[in-house]
């Protein structure tokens, strides 16, 4: 069957094109209820569709949310990404989706891909980098999005602000305190655990991991405990098992320590704290029992992980919720979120 043409409606309602397409394609110049509601019943007597380019242009409006994250496969980013949706459907909104492996420069890409298709706003969440190869990358990043909100485009950031971006009524940042919650949680593992504790973290310069152990290390000094030994890895599953396969030997040459001298090991998200616990096992050990265990984030995978993973919880798809509003409307909500450490089974006596 050949699709409805505009000018057939028009034909068929007796108007102009231009007025068929005002009433059917949302221009703000409407036409009389009587005329409008005869091109409305032309259409639906034809089976017309209306073209969402051309609904675009007499709105001046896409309707599109661009949503950037390093890897929606990953759980945080998953969740987060739920909570962006279910704004965007609550306002109306669509959302295309661009993934990155983390890298500033393929974020660069996909903020200039979105400015092209005209979407509306544009919310990125996943860490930073601070790494010398990483400079010049960040340096376009922040020049892309500086020419987006420049053209009226609004910008919501999970986590810490786009490095040389500064606030702005048209661009938002979404605090998470990374350092503080894990400091916090350091504070609270120190009260049972007197034995040693090793960070599992990613990359040096990846800003989000580097926040998390510079706040556990200072957790650990306020307790009274010497420093961590940190492991830096890939920051993902499988860095988190490679990290564990080195750990089961260390725990293995330690021998049975009496339970509050257990090697306390905290990974710097969950996905790696799960990778860790899959390469003990591996190598016969068990969590308590031989190593105790925390992550951060609290992603939704840890509902069937046994035993249940200490951790950070935070707000994931009310963070992404907060973030898109944020770019769609003048109150934009708070500047930052809250979490809190949930200890569980994993950190607990045997």
């Amino acid at each position: 069957m050949t699709a409805s043409t505009l000018s057939e409606v028009a034909k068929l309602a007796g108007v102009s094109p231009a007025t068929a397409s005002r009433v059917l394609n949302g221009s703000a110049r409407t036409p009389a209820p009587e005329i409008a509601e005869r091109v409305r019943q032309a259409a639906d007597t034809l089976g017309y569709i209306a073209n969402a380019q051309a609904q675009a242009l007499a709105k001046s409006s896409t309707g599109l949310i661009g949503l950037i994250v390093h890897d929606i496969a990953d759980p945080y980013f998953s969740a987060i990404a739920q909570g962006v949706q279910a704004a965007a459907r609550q306002e109306r909104r669509m959302v295309l989706l661009a993934t990155t492996n983390g890298t500033p420069a393929e974020e660069k890409d996909a903020v200039a891909a979105f400015a092209a298709r005209r979407a509306e706003s544009i919310v990125i969440a996943g860490s930073r980098s601070t790494r010398s190869e990483d400079a010049r990358a960040n340096t376009e990043l922040a020049a892309e999005l500086d020419r987006y909100c420049r053209n009226g485009g609004r910008v919501g950031v999970v986590g810490q602000a786009i490095l040389g971006v500064a606030e702005t009524d048209s661009y938002r940042t979404i605090a998470v305190p990374n350092e503080q919650l894990a400091r916090d949680l350091a504070r609270d593992l120190a009260r049972t655990h007197k034995g040693p504790f090793v960070i599992v973290a990613g990359p040096e310069g990846l800003t989000t991991s580097d926040e998390r152990v510079t706040g556990f290390q200072r957790g650990l000094s306020d307790a009274g405990q010497p420093a961590a030994d940190v492991v830096h890895v890939p920051f993902n599953r499988n860095g988190g098992f490679d990290a564990g396969i080195e750990l089961a030997w260390r725990i293995k040459a330690s021998g049975q320590p009496v339970p509050e001298q257990r090697l306390c090991i905290f990974a710097t998200n969950d996905v790696m704290a799960i990778g860790v616990a899959a390469a003990l096992r591996d190598q016969g050990l068990r969590i308590p029992h031989n190593a105790s265990l925390a992550g951060f984030d609290d992603i939704q995978w840890l509902r069937d992980f046994r035993p249940a993973l200490s951790t950070v919880s935070l707000p994931l798809e009310e963070i992404g919720r907060l973030a898109t509003i944020a770019t769609l409307s003048d109150d934009g909500g708070p500047a930052a979120v809250a979490g809190s450490v949930t200890l569980r089974r994993s950190t607990g006596s045997t």
